[in-house]
């Protein structure tokens, strides 16, 4: 389990703000819990869109799009919006393009809003760098794990398909090349929390340097 030194340098915020990626199952909730357990402020962008999903706009938007079977009883059914823009990439265009306003304008507020004794906050984004989200932080922290690790994570938790979810994002080389700091995860928790934990003191140490 190792960290790589950072990749280049970022003027420092009154409160850095880490953008954390990785492949699909390297590990990257795993890694943000670790972090919120190091003092970070957390925030996950896929918890922002599930909470949008459970929200009457939202609601409505899909259904008008795809009907109400996408939201029997009134909720709506994540597990059928993920086999339409699943099998449909038109649709999941559609609807990155209807979330992504929404999840950015929530990912503002909070970020608005941290407590005055914030020292460091990282917000977890699955495809930042497909999107090119990465000017709009400090620094960047990519999780990447083995091949195999990851088919093994992905069967365990139902994914089984790891190479057509994956299909959409940036390999995993690509990512580990753009990101400022990059951890192998094939190891355990506990590996995992130290070595994020030498970027946290690392980025604190740039901070008060600065």
């Amino acid at each position: 389990m190792t960290a790589a030194q950072p990749r280049g340098s970022t003027e420092a915020a009154a409160v850095p703000v880490i953008g954390l990626t990785g492949a699909v199952a390297a590990g990257k909730s795993e890694a943000l819990a670790a972090l919120g357990r190091l003092g970070a402020a957390t925030l996950s962008s896929d918890a922002i869109v599930h909470e949008l999903l459970v929200t009457g706009q939202v609601r409505e938007l899909l259904v008008e799009r795809w009907g109400e079977s996408v939201a029997p009883q009134g909720s709506v059914d994540r597990a059928r919006v993920g086999e339409i823009v699943f099998e449909r990439p038109e649709e999941l265009d559609w609807l990155e393009s209807t979330l992504h306003p929404l999840v950015a304008q929530r990912t503002m507020q909070w970020r608005s809003q941290l407590p005055a004794a914030t020292t460091l906050a990282v917000i977890e984004v699955p495809l930042l760098f497909e999107v090119g989200l990465e000017a709009a932080f400090d620094a960047t922290i990519c999780i990447v794990a083995a091949d195999e690790t990851r088919a093994q994570r992905a069967g365990a938790r139902g994914t089984l398909d790891l190479e057509a979810r994956a299909g959409r994002q940036l390999s995993q080389e690509e990512k580990a090349a753009r990101a400022t700091y990059v951890v192998a995860n094939d190891g355990t928790v506990a590996e995992l929390e130290a070595a994020l934990s030498e970027i946290v003191n690392a980025i604190g140490e740039r901070r008060d340097d600065a």
